[in-house]
């Protein structure tokens, strides 16, 4: 088999998962689908050593995220002056819990969004999230509790600033 054609089939049992991955962190589907075309750009320009990784798709993927991460930070001024004047066009037509966890998703930090998404929604354990993302699996998994934990508040029907552990004074509260 050629490189070629070695990465094309690569490409072809890899690329909607990965779109998939990458829209549900980036919550849009335009910004997932450039940093996944120039992700495997790049894995083709160098696809005898990125065949090599002991996951290629890990590596695409990887790369993909580090894309949206660099075209986040160029562009947020932009982009949060566009969600004030008009509405999240993206969203149409999605169910109303995807939208809730967009939403919700949109909200935490990067690196949290970025675990919780690696961890719950790709299926990758705690380890392989750490391999991923060049971060201890301490920090890993404080970034899930973390990551969890506020995103439990965005998903919650109390208000933000209360969790269900904590009372309307904001103080902790036991159950059991």
């Amino acid at each position: 088999m050629t490189d070629a054609e070695e990465f094309d089939a690569f490409y072809a049992d890899t690329s909607w998962r990965v779109l998939g991955q990458l829209w549900t962190m980036t919550g849009s589907r335009a910004e997932a689908e450039d940093a996944v075309a120039e992700a495997y750009a790049r894995a083709w320009q160098r696809w005898r050593q990125v065949r090599e990784c002991d996951s290629p798709e890990a590596w695409v993927r990887r790369t993909a995220s580090r894309i949206a991460i660099s075209a986040w930070r160029k562009a947020v001024n932009r982009v949060r002056a566009h969600h004030r004047a008009t509405p999240d066009q993206d969203l149409v037509g999605l169910g109303p819990d995807h939208v809730a966890l967009v939403h919700a998703l949109r909200q935490i930090p990067a690196a949290q969004r970025r675990a919780i998404v690696l961890h719950h929604l790709v299926g990758l354990s705690v380890a392989e999230v750490a391999a991923e993302v060049g971060s201890p699996q301490g920090t890993v998994k404080a970034r899930l509790l973390r990551g969890r934990q506020a995103l439990a508040g965005w998903l919650s029907d109390l208000p933000p600033a209360q969790t269900p552990n904590q009372d309307t004074t904001g103080k902790e509260t036991r159950h059991g």
